[in-house]
Formats: C-alpha cells, sequence, structure tokens
C-alpha cells in the first residue's frame, strides 16, 4: 500500500474518531450537568458525587484535548500538510501516524521538544529546582 493511500486510510480513522468523541463528550458533559443538578444526601454523598464529577471532568478535558488535535490533523490533510513535520518538514513515519495519527512531528523533533520543555510538561530538571528553592517563612 502506498504512502498516500495510507494517509487516506488514517483521515478516515480520524473522521471517526472524532465522531465519537464528539458523541462521547456530549454525553460526558450531560452527565457533569446531572451531577451538578442533584441533590446529594448526607456527606459521604457529596464526596463521592464531587470525586465522581471531578474524575468526569478530567476525563472531558482529556478528550477535548484529542478532539482538539484530530481536528487540526483533519485541517492538515485538507491543506496537504497531514504526515509533514510541523517543525523540520520530513515526512513523519508511517508506524509513528498509525499509533498516533494526529501526531504534527517526528519522533526526533518530538523528543527535542520534550528536552526543551516545549511541549508544556514540566522537565525533571525543572521539578528539581522546585525542591532546591528555600522555603519562605510566612512569619516574615
Amino acid at each position: 500500500m502506498s504512502r498516500d493511500e495510507t494517509l487516506k486510510k488514517l483521515r478516515v480513522t480520524l473522521l471517526r474518531r472524532r465522531d465519537a468523541l464528539r458523541r462521547a463528550l456530549e454525553g460526558d458533559l450531560s452527565l457533569l450537568q446531572e451531577l451538578h443538578n442533584q441533590k446529594t444526601g448526607d456527606a459521604l454523598d457529596a464526596a463521592a458525587d464531587t470525586v465522581q464529577d471531578e474524575l468526569n471532568s478530567q476525563l472531558v478535558e482529556v478528550e477535548s484535548r484529542e478532539l482538539l488535535a484530530i481536528e487540526e490533523a483533519i485541517a492538515r490533510f485538507e491543506e496537504g500538510r497531514f504526515g509533514e513535520c510541523e517543525d523540520c518538514g520530513k515526512p513523519i513515519p508511517l508506524n509513528r501516524l498509525r499509533a498516533i495519527p494526529y501526531a504534527m512531528d517526528c519522533i526526533t523533533c518530538r523528543r527535542a521538544a520534550e528536552r526543551e520543555g516545549a511541549s508544556g510538561v514540566v522537565a525533571p530538571t525543572e521539578w528539581n529546582r522546585i525542591f532546591d528553592t528555600p522555603e519562605v517563612d510566612p512569619a516574615v
């Protein structure tokens, strides 16, 4: 199978996943709304509802980020840029796209971005800096 045919199949996969995520988000948001409208019994019920609400909120956030990445990948396909690394412009390997169809970068550029902290994730060395800072005495 040629690269173009594989990319077209990946586009179909992206469209299906996008539609599934949209349906899931509608359900998740409806569930969150229901939880907010329900009256809870006692403190234990309220705590359980709060935990469930937080889990659903996190799920909605993850699904929303994935949906946005998928929509951006579909837009890149329409522009003829799907499958090209946004950083270096080289073709993203098909195995990477099969694993993560909405990938915007090749593995080399992704690793470089993660080392530089450009991915938005705090690098381990930055965590060390947090613990190395002297504590401030609130009484001062």
